[in-house]
């Protein structure tokens, strides 16, 4: 062992060593339990940040930690490399996404590789690679067969930059998410799964997932969005056309007056052709379609509409009502169509308002009566029934189900459970992405490929057209094809691909067989993996990845694949990795590094020596310039320190905030370690650890022995019960502080084989977190076999046992101090123990001590 601490030669030597020994590869192994953790892969965007850092670090020490346990233990890692993050990153660096993509991936297992993560290496799958897709492909062939994908002709979010449609999870305020700009309604054909045929399911069994946190559940639960109430049908006049309404308020039919439909509703233009208002009406609804919908249905928009020319007819009232356009009607919720009450809806009431339409009470404070021409704002809380025929005089609330009733014995309406939730669309008109397994026959309409002719290959040598286009359309060696059912040479392959996020949605279960090939996956080996025992990744994916992931899971299982249908048991979301962000006045954010002190201590701007503003802790983004390259730790510090730093600076949930002053103290934590074993090498090195009867120790090596059982006890109970690292190395670093205290010159009997003991365990605590260092003092204390293959150190309870118990002081009641006394002395003895204490002196010095109560080895109470 070297004197001196040097993290890159120890570093890549033991990264050598796991990949010849092929320490990290793992089979299915009946006689072990299992434990299957997961970090969601990345996609390849050049190279790896320190969120991927944390995130990765995180899941390593489990996995580590678990396999040092006893359980067979699969860590695996690749590549989510289709889709647009990947494809427009291509075209910015004018490269060709399968040359950047390759070229990325290589870069990023290096960089991995570097850092020392577990990952078994021979399961690697990258999602554009044929033999990923191929089964991708088959999957839709089979949804297809059993009706769970299908293709109509919708409005969808249509980003112009990145020339594709986004799901309605992909669009942020109005933006797509990947390129930030604005995204505009398009109505095209479309592919779909029918994700709303598991929403019942999906909602219920968020309930049903303890390993999860609430927030996530809490965001699927509100995504889903569940409503009960009933569909009305409204006729429109003079027309075989009916208007279907889902409202949760059925007991206020009777108040509705006017009609509103989303601008994208079918019926908006057949209800204004050849009308007077017929080109006011499609101006709005263009207009519309270039406006965010979430502003649209928040409460600070302002409303607005046009009148269709038409009108329907309320069935339970007959009155005629005005049928309007309007921009707080969204097709994603209900029908598309607002039966507005104005006198119960705040929204309908500032529309009628500003319109002029009728507004109609039918809801009145059980003690007092309301007048429509009177009314401020509307009346939305319970009340009686009024002006509502059968109905009036009964409660609000209890008249639902009665008028459910009614419209179900009319045949005008029926009880109606809705959801927020869309079916997936998942078609993209990009070019890097899987294809769509389907042709279109002018004979046979539209057919799936074969399966022996999957996989249908992504031409990969060919040019993207100009502004990002895809190809595929204008490219016949792809798009034309033989139709396999009639055999005509004229049919067409569909030319859109597949959302990335449905890659994402199953790749965790090709990971537990990847090189199969006679199927999707190796059932055998997919149900001792499945499901995945602790799944890794950041809160952004709550509603997106994860939900997807769990219907896709319900799908394979449906098609008898699966014997399950929640694939992660247990979800941890990561913090964020933050820092402050510095700002130049002449060249705006600059990086870290292009920043230095002035000789005054000001920080300067390197370029032009302008003083910097440093600015407020924020999520590391390249935008704003406040990152820091893990390259450059790598380099200065190694990985173990790196990793310890990602690690001890926060709980793993928390937001981490980068600090050059934490990475420091790692530093020199892992040197104190470094050092400490090294001094005691020669003493150590050939003796046993000691396993004996600790009453056999003088005092300070009792304590040592004890100190060192409650070290492995905090970090075994930190790791197994709350991922909280950060408190585990704590713990760690205190029992190193410990041994730095004791007088290790002067021998005494046992104290080789007690520091062995406690050295011992520290490397095997850490293992799991600064894997390279603890190996190489592993090796130097004499062991042959990878750390990694030693047990988990075991508290002995017994040793905890302390002589010592823990008195607290109190005076009048208040906690003044407390003091350690041997667990066998008299109450009198403690009593004039407590009396002496320095910090309770001063509150009792200048008081008569009226008495002085001791509850037996607990506290004293002292009364003045």
């Amino acid at each position: 062992m070297q004197e001196k601490y040097d993290p890159k030669s120890i570093e890549s030597n033991w990264q050598e060593t796991w990949e010849k020994t092929g320490l990290f590869k793992v089979h299915e192994d009946s006689s072990k339990e299992k434990y299957y953790l997961l970090e969601m892969f990345p996609y390849p965007s050049g190279k790896i940040h320190m969120g991927h850092v944390r995130n990765y670090t995180i899941g390593d020490v489990v996995a580590r930690y678990k396999k040092m346990r006893g359980y067979n233990v699969l860590h695996p890692m690749g590549w989510d490399a289709f889709g647009m993050p990947a494809e427009n990153a291509a075209i910015a660096n004018k490269t060709h996404p399968a040359v950047w993509t390759h070229e990325n991936i290589n870069t990023m297992r290096s960089q991995l590789k570097q850092i020392g993560f577990s990952y078994d290496w021979d399961r690697e799958i990258a999602t554009c690679t044929p033999d990923y897709y191929r089964w991708e492909q088959w999957l839709f062939i089979k949804m297809y067969e059993k009706g769970m994908a299908y293709r109509k002709e919708s409005f969808v979010n249509w980003c112009e930059p990145c020339q594709t449609v986004l799901a309605n999870e992909q669009v942020e305020d109005g933006m797509c998410w990947r390129c930030g700009k604005q995204v505009r309604q398009k109505k095209l054909q479309q592919w779909f799964f029918r994700i709303t045929d598991y929403a019942e399911d999906l909602l219920v069994n968020c309930d049903k997932l303890p390993g999860w946190p609430d927030k996530v559940t809490t965001m699927q639960k509100n995504w889903i969005g569940k409503s009960t109430g009933a569909t009305i049908i409204f006729p429109i006049e003079n027309s075989d056309e009916k208007i279907e309404v889902f409202t949760t308020r059925q007991d206020t039919v009777f108040g509705a007056t006017f009609m509103c439909l989303a601008p994208e509703h079918p019926l908006v233009s057949k209800l204004s052709k050849g009308g007077e208002n017929e080109s006011t009406v499609m101006e709005f609804v263009d207009r519309m379609a270039l406006l965010d919908k979430t502003d649209r249905e928040g409460d600070s928009y302002e409303k607005e509409g046009v009148f269709t020319g038409s009108y329907c007819i309320n069935p339970l009232t007959g009155r005629r009502m005005p049928v309007f356009t309007a921009n707080f009607a969204l097709m994603e919720y209900g029908t598309g169509a607002v039966m507005s009450v104005p006198a119960h809806d705040q929204r309908d009431f500032d529309f009628a308002k500003k319109y002029g339409l009728e507004i109609i009470v039918v809801i009145k404070p059980p003690e007092d009566d309301l007048n429509a021409a009177e009314m401020a704002q509307a009346y939305t809380v319970e009340g009686i029934m009024v002006n509502s025929g059968n109905f009036d005089g009964m409660k609000n609330t209890e008249s639902k189900e009665k008028i459910a009733d009614y419209l179900e014995e009319k045949n005008i309406g029926k009880r109606t459970v809705s959801y927020r939730l869309r079916d997936w669309g998942i078609s993209r008109q990009r070019y890097w992405g899987t294809p769509i397994p389907m042709i279109h026959c002018d004979n046979c309409g539209i057919i799936p490929v074969s399966e022996e002719d999957l996989p249908v290959k992504l031409p990969e040598g060919i040019d993207l057209l100009e502004g990002g286009k895809s190809p595929l359309a204008t490219l016949d060696s792809f798009k034309k094809t033989k139709c396999p059912k009639c055999g005509n040479n004229e049919a067409r392959r569909d030319t859109d691909t597949m959302d990335t996020f449905v890659e994402s949605s199953w790749y965790f279960a090709r990971y537990c067989s990847p090189d199969y090939d006679k199927g999707i996956f190796d059932k055998d080996a997919v149900k001792y993996w499945m499901p995945v025992d602790q799944y890794i990744g950041g809160v952004e994916h709550a509603i997106l990845h994860l939900l997807y992931s769990r219907y896709f899971t319900r799908v394979l299982k449906e098609l008898g694949l699966v014997d399950f249908k929640e694939p992660f048991t247990r979800l941890l979301t990561q913090g964020m990795v933050c820092k402050e962000t510095l700002t130049c006045p002449e060249d705006g954010f600059v990086f870290p590094e292009e920043v230095k002190k002035s000789d005054n201590g000001n920080m300067i701007c390197c370029k032009c020596e302008s003083e910097v503003d440093i600015g407020r802790v924020e999520k590391m983004s390249k935008s704003k310039k406040n990152v820091i390259d893990p390259n450059t730790l790598l380099q200065k510090y190694g990985a173990d320190i790196t990793r310890l730093f990602c690690l001890f600076a926060a709980p793993p949930e928390k937001s981490l905030e980068w600090s050059d002053r934490g990475v420091d103290g790692s530093y020199r934590f892992i040197n104190r370690v470094w050092r400490l074993a090294y001094d005691m090498m020669d003493s150590i090195k050939n003796i046993a650890p000691f396993n004996g009867d600790p009453g056999d120790l003088d005092e300070k090596l009792k304590e040592l022995y004890r100190k060192t059982h409650q070290t492995i006890k905090k970090v075994t109970n930190d790791i197994d019960e709350r991922f909280h690292f950060n408190t585990a190395i704590s713990a760690v670093m205190e029992l190193v502080n410990h041994i730095y205290g004791l007088d290790r010159k002067n021998k005494t009997p046992l104290m080789d084989e007690v520091m062995r003991f406690a050295i011992e365990s520290i490397i095997l605590l850490l293992a799991p977190i600064a894997p390279h260092m603890t190996e190489e003092i592993w090796k130097s204390m004499g062991k042959k076999e990878s750390v990694l293959l030693a047990p988990w150190p075991a508290c002995n309870e017994d040793a905890l046992v302390s002589d010592d118990i823990l008195i607290v002081i109190q005076v009048n009641g208040k906690l003044r101090g407390r003091f350690n006394i041997n667990a066998d002395a008299e109450d009198e003895l403690i009593k004039e123990r407590a009396l002496s204490d320095d910090q309770v002196t001063k509150f009792i010095k200048d008081k008569t001590i009226k008495k002085v109560i001791v509850v037996k080895k607990k506290l004293v109470n002292i009364v003045v």
